[in-house]
């Protein structure tokens, strides 16, 4: 078992938190004061002070003579007694998360909790808020990693996530999918790439793959801020807010200040008061890019990402302003297939799927024939290969075997990454091109066809969105747990 010399037994979930929301910030708190006074000239930190640079560590041990007892839930559950651990950052933005995960395993099981200080030093560029406060001292990071802990890469991996793991002789079992080391390192990613503050990623995400969603997203939210309704401000990239009650008039010049395109794939974040605001974050396209940031935002735990971008048709019988509702995937990104071989099936969520169908009735008004004529269930090829057109030949016989009834770039890596990382999944896509039938994106006819159509998608995914909260605990599906999995979500 890991050494903790100063774990102590926690009375309760609560007291767990506080205790480890104590202990991030001694640690983090020491080793900023031991950043600021080098760098002002003074000495490097000891040995001694250099202990107190770690993360604290939170283990859960199960005792039981008989089965572990039978939950229905998908989460806070052991597969086995036994002593489970893990390393925490940041555990008082994680405080509701922890604390949904602690209070079913205390109550259910009477699990025993244990805080205290472990092994994993907390690398000195995750206290940095901004990132560049040392470049305007002139600090050098290879200076700077002699005397203060760094990232280091190889204590950062999914193994855990991907099955990999293994637990020698009287070591803990893993209590999470993410140990602090993975997590901060992925906050830090969340940064860099969506252009604000990491906290502001709300637990229900959209991924588009065109600016125009955004536009239409910033407008809707606008709006959503001038009633008196549960969102409080509209985050954009760079940290420019739009607060509720700001003029209509000053909404266009708050969005022209945000630096938006500065950033690989810019983060919109509407916050609401209870917690459960959504994000829109426009990932380009590629399943390179989604892969990318599904792997960082996966750290946050969210309740579910759904994709809402553009697809080519390639049935005849579709009409370019159509919806696909992804039931299955050919994957042919390549970009997952040593971690999820394609084949692999990633299974639909029914959840997911009714919440988009129900979204798509309520938005457009349309029903029965009227609604299946528009919105078509079926298979989604994700190519890594933008222009698959060019070898049709070679592509054709493999398509008609799937049965696809769209392609596009990312949506089939989405889904298995939310199969992967156990976060809840889904496909709606808007058909804006028809390749095999001549209908081809020409600017003109592009043009009209976003006025028209993207609205109204966006729409279908907040709404499907709005339905989905109401259904969190079932929304966690058994689908997405492996057999040896770790108790928290």
């Amino acid at each position: 078992m890991t050494d903790l010399p100063t774990a102590e037994r926690m009375d309760s979930p609560e007291a767990a938190v506080d205790r480890l929301v104590a202990l991030h910030g001694a640690a983090v708190d020491a080793l900023r004061h031991a950043l600021e006074r080098y760098i002002a000239g003074g000495r490097p930190p000891t040995r001694e002070e250099r202990a107190a640079f770690r993360y604290p560590v939170l283990r859960v041990i199960y005792r039981s003579e008989g089965p572990p007892p039978a939950v229905k839930r998908a989460f806070a559950k052991f597969q086995a007694p036994g002593v489970y651990e893990t390393s925490i950052t940041h555990p008082e933005h994680y405080r509701t998360y922890l604390l949904e995960q602690l209070r079913p395993l205390v109550a259910d099981y009477g699990a025993a909790i244990e805080v205290g200080v472990g092994r994993q030093e907390i690398p000195y560029p995750y206290v940095l808020e901004r990132g560049d406060e040392l470049a305007r001292d002139g600090m050098s990071s290879a200076e700077l990693a002699l005397h203060f802990p760094t990232p280091t890469l190889a204590e950062v991996g999914d193994e855990v996530a991907d099955g990999l793991w293994s637990v020698a002789p009287g070591d803990p079992f893993p209590l999470s999918l993410f140990d602090a080391v993975r997590v901060d390192y992925s906050l830090r990613r969340l940064v860099h790439y969506t252009g604000s503050d990491w906290r502001n990623v709300q637990p229900w995400i959209l991924l588009t793959n065109y600016h125009r969603y955004v536009d239409q997203f910033v407008r809707w939210a606008a709006t959503q801020l001038q009633e008196d309704g549960p969102y409080e401000r509209l985050v954009m990239p760079g940290g420019v807010t739009i607060e509720r009650g700001v003029s209509p008039g000053d909404v266009d010049a708050l969005v022209a200040q945000s630096p938006w395109h500065r950033f690989q794939m810019p983060g919109y974040h509407l916050v609401r008061r209870d917690g459960q605001g959504v994000s829109l974050v426009n990932i380009g396209v590629g399943p390179s890019n989604a892969k990318n940031i599904t792997d960082h935002l996966a750290v946050l735990r969210p309740h579910c990402w759904l994709m809402v971008g553009h697809c080519g048709g390639l049935r005849q019988s579709q009409t370019i302003g159509d919806y696909v509702l992804a039931h299955g995937y050919l994957r042919q990104d390549r970009i997952l297939d040593a971690l999820v071989p394609p084949d692999i099936p990633i299974p639909a969520l029914a959840e997911v799927q009714i919440a988009l169908q129900q979204a798509a009735a309520l938005t457009t008004g349309e029903a029965g024939e009227a609604l299946k004529r528009r919105l078509r269930t079926g298979t989604v090829v994700t190519n890594d290969d933008r222009n698959w057109e060019l070898r049709w030949t070679q592509e054709r016989r493999r398509f008609n075997l799937s049965r696809a009834i769209a392609i596009d770039m990312e949506s089939g890596t989405i889904a298995a990454q939310g199969f992967r990382l156990r976060v809840p999944y889904g496909t709606l896509l808007c058909v804006s091109d028809k390749p095999l039938h001549g209908e081809i994106k020409l600017p003109g006819a592009a043009n009209a066809f976003y006025e028209r159509a993207v609205g109204e998608h966006l729409l279908i995914g907040l709404a499907a969105v709005d339905i989905l909260r109401g259904q969190r605990n079932a929304l966690h599906s058994r689908k997405l747990r492996s057999f040896d999995e770790p108790p928290f979500r």
